[in-house]
C-alpha cells in the first residue's frame, strides 16, 4: 500500500445513494427513492502497482449491474505520475477530494488504492465481495433529475426530515470500458482495464435548507465518449459531517 503525507484541511462532502426509479421516456429521468443506496469511491492510479486488483474489483460491480443501485466512482489521482507513467485520467481536483476524505476520517495520509464507502475509509473492501452494502437509512432529501438537452442536466433537490441547516452537492460523469497498456513505471507491461472512471467532477455549491423552497441544480456535461457507457451522478451531503442526504445515478 502506497502512502503520501499531507497537511489536513477542514472540509466537507459525500455520499450515499438512493433507491430510485428510472425512465427513458422524454429523455433521461431519475427520481430518488425513500432509502439511501451506497456511494463507493475508489482512489486509484495507473502508476500504482497495488491498484490493478482494486480496479478489477470495482469493475465487478458493472458485471453485476450495480450501476444504478449505487453511485460508483473511480477517481484517478496524479501524485504517482512522477515515477514513470502519467495517468491520463487523473486530475488535481481528484487528489484534493481525497484530501477532503482524509480530513473527514482524521487520517494523516492519503494512499492508493483507497476505497471509500459513504464517506468513510473502507480498508476491508477486498473482503467485501462484489455487492454494495445496502443501507437501511432513510434519505434526508429527494432528487428529481432530468436531461434537458444534449449534455444538459437539471436536478431539483428538496431537503426532507432531519436535513441539516445547510447542504451541499456535487456532480460526476463516469464512463466504462477504458483500457491502457502501460509502458513505464511500476505497472510497466500491464494491460489495465477501467470502469466507472470519473471524467468530470463538478461541485454544485452550498445551500440553506428550506423544505418549502427546492433548489434547482444544473450541469453542462462533457460530450459522451463514443463506445463508453456513462452514468450521470449527483450526491447531496451535509457539508459539516460529510454524511449523505441523498444521491442518484442515471445511465443518460
Amino acid at each position: 500500500m502506497m502512502k503520501v503525507t499531507i497537511k489536513l484541511i477542514a472540509v466537507c462532502v459525500v455520499s450515499m445513494g438512493a433507491t430510485a426509479s428510472f425512465s427513458m421516456q422524454n429523455g433521461c429521468v431519475m427520481q430518488s427513492g425513500a432509502a439511501l443506496t451506497p456511494v463507493i469511491e475508489l482512489y486509484t492510479s495507473e502508476g500504482c502497482s497495488s491498484c490493478p486488483p482494486a480496479d478489477k474489483w470495482l469493475s465487478s460491480f458493472k458485471e453485476r449491474g450495480a450501476g444504478q443501485a449505487a453511485v460508483i466512482e473511480a477517481f484517478h489521482v496524479g501524485y504517482w505520475d512522477t515515477i514513470g507513467w502519467v495517468d491520463r485520467f487523473a486530475s488535481p481536483a481528484y487528489a484534493e477530494r481525497q484530501r477532503q476524505v482524509a480530513a473527514w476520517n482524521q487520517q494523516r495520509s492519503i494512499y492508493t488504492p483507497q476505497a471509500v464507502l459513504n464517506g468513510r475509509d473502507w480498508p476491508d473492501w477486498a473482503t467485501s465481495g462484489t455487492h454494495a452494502p445496502a443501507s437501511a437509512q432513510a434519505a434526508r432529501a429527494s432528487i428529481a433529475l432530468k436531461q434537458r438537452g444534449d449534455d444538459q442536466f437539471e436536478a431539483i433537490v428538496t431537503p426532507g426530515s432531519g436535513a441539516p441547516a445547510t447542504w451541499s452537492a456535487y456532480w460526476t460523469i463516469t464512463e466504462n470500458g477504458y483500457n491502457s497498456r502501460v509502458k513505464a513505471g511500476e505497472n510497466a507491461g500491464e494491460f489495465l482495464r477501467h470502469d466507472f472512471v470519473v471524467r468530470q467532477y463538478t461541485p454544485a455549491g452550498n445551500y440553506r435548507t428550506d423544505p418549502a423552497m427546492p433548489q434547482r441544480l444544473t450541469l453542462r456535461s462533457i460530450v459522451p465518449s463514443p463506445g463508453h457507457a456513462r452514468q450521470v451522478n449527483l450526491v447531496v451531503f451535509d457539508p459539516k459531517t460529510g454524511s449523505t442526504l441523498q444521491a442518484v445515478s442515471a445511465g443518460c
